[in-house]
C-alpha cells in the first residue's frame, strides 16, 4: 500500500459546509494545491466556484503526496482533509514544504504525543475552531452524510489566519456546493 493510501477507513469526502469557512482567509486570485482531492471534491468545486485556480491530485491518479508536489512557483496554498491515519506525516510535510496551509483534522488526540507535541511547539500555525462537528460523505452525489465521528474537526493552517486561533460557525444544511 503506498504510504499517502492510509487506511481503508480514510476515504470520506468533506461536505461544502466545512470547506466554506476557510474561503474567506485566502487571497482571491490564488493557485490552491489539493493534494487529497479529485475533480469531484468538495474543497476542488468550491474553491473553483470562487476562482480559484486549484490543483487536484490524489493517490489514485498515481499522486502520492510524499513524493509529489506542484512546481513550487506554482501554487500558494495547500487546502484539503488528509487521511486521518496519516495527519501525523502529513503534518510534518506540509511544515517542511513551508507554504501557507489549511487542513480539516480531527482535534482528539491532535496533541497527545510527543512527536506532534514538538512538532506544533517548533512551528508556527494557527487553529480555526467549528461550532459543530463535521460530518462527512462517503461519496460525493447523494449529499448524504456516512460518518458522523465523534470528535470534533478543526483547521490547522499555517500563514492563513489572522491570529492563533479562529471560531467560526457552519450550517450543517449545505451538505453540497449550492447549484
Amino acid at each position: 500500500m503506498d504510504k499517502v493510501a492510509g487506511s481503508k477507513n480514510d476515504e470520506f469526502y468533506t461536505p461544502y459546509y466545512a470547506v466554506k469557512p476557510i474561503l474567506k482567509y485566502l487571497k482571491k486570485g490564488a493557485t490552491i494545491w489539493c493534494p487529497f482531492d479529485t475533480q469531484d471534491s468538495q474543497f476542488v468545486k468550491s474553491l473553483q466556484m470562487e476562482g480559484y485556480d486549484v490543483i487536484a491530485t490524489h493517490i489514485e491518479d498515481g499522486y502520492d503526496f510524499f513524493e509529489y508536489e506542484p512546481n513550487r512557483d506554482s501554487y500558494d496554498y495547500i487546502v484539503s482533509n488528509p487521511p486521518y491515519s496519516l495527519k501525523t506525516e502529513v503534518l510534518e510535510r506540509l511544515f517542511e514544504l513551508g507554504k501557507p496551509f489549511a487542513m480539516l483534522i480531527g482535534v482528539v488526540g491532535l496533541f497527545e504525543s510527543q512527536r506532534r507535541f514538538e512538532m506544533f511547539r517548533d512551528n508556527d500555525w494557527e487553529i480555526m475552531y467549528l461550532n459543530r462537528r463535521v460530518s462527512f460523505m462517503k461519496d460525493f452525489t447523494s449529499g448524504k452524510t456516512a460518518l458522523n465521528p465523534p470528535f470534533s474537526s478543526v483547521y490547522i493552517t499555517h500563514d492563513i489566519l489572522p491570529k492563533q486561533v479562529v471560531f467560526e460557525e457552519i450550517d450543517k444544511k449545505q451538505v453540497l456546493l449550492p447549484v
